[in-house]
């Protein structure tokens, strides 16, 4: 529980099965050979979860030094350490997210809550929402607003932007998100955003299965 993944609990192998059936940009797709072998180096030299594995290829140097103990080349664990990193999310901030009054960014700053990972933990039960709409004088409706653009923050990929675009594609939290058909998700969002003009970027099928796929991977741990 918590509003980034735990890598601490997901194991080497655990990440093995993950990264089989991720859809990979091309350049990320050299994670994908020699999968097992590789992963099989990492265990061998003392690594058991990707906390561990992420510490290990954090700096330059220390990267460059488990490569030579490896034997694993610098750009394949270059692109490893990217993959991992994207797993903890930089939050989005409140003030970014559209239609959203600078009466209720001041309140919500206050009470020291600038962004999403702010203010996670205190929207996680609806007695939790009530409390802050009560200490903020921010109504119930906006903080489950909020909630939601918090809620689909936590995936990976997913900007402050994309947040409103899939909030108002009706995809409004990450479970809906989890169970998404990426299909269909994609020519909603594909229309909404001809309408609307949201952003200019090319977000396609493959996008789409990546971001339900990363839904899959982040805890549901926000009541509604």
């Amino acid at each position: 529980m918590g509003y980034d993944m735990d890598l601490e609990k997901i194991s080497i192998d655990d990440y093995g099965s993950i990264l089989k059936g991720t859809h990979l940009i091309p350049s990320w797709k050299v994670l994908k050979e020699n999968l097992e072998t590789n992963l099989e180096t990492i265990k061998k030299l003392g690594i058991h979860n990707l906390q561990e594995l992420q510490k290990t290829l954090k700096h330059k140097d220390r990267l460059q030094q488990f490569s030579q103990q490896s034997g694993l080349p610098e750009p394949y664990l270059n692109v490893l350490r990217r993959m991992i990193n994207g797993y903890v999310r930089k939050p989005n901030k409140i003030k970014d997210f559209p239609e959203t009054s600078e009466e209720i960014i001041l309140r919500l700053e206050k009470k020291g809550i600038k962004n999403t990972r702010h203010l996670f933990e205190k929207i996680i039960t609806r007695k939790n929402r009530a409390q802050l709409s009560k200490q903020t004088g921010i109504s119930n409706k906006q903080i489950l607003r909020l909630t939601k653009l918090t809620d689909l923050s936590r995936i990976r990929w997913v900007n402050h932007t994309f947040a409103y675009v899939l909030y108002e594609a009706g995809y409004d939290t990450l479970e809906k998100m989890a169970n998404a058909n990426p299909d269909q998700l994609f020519e909603t969002v594909k229309q909404l955003n001809a309408e609307r003009k949201f952003y200019q970027a090319h977000i396609g099928l493959n996008d789409m299965k990546m971001l339900v796929e990363s839904a899959n991977m982040v805890s549901l741990d926000i009541e509604y």
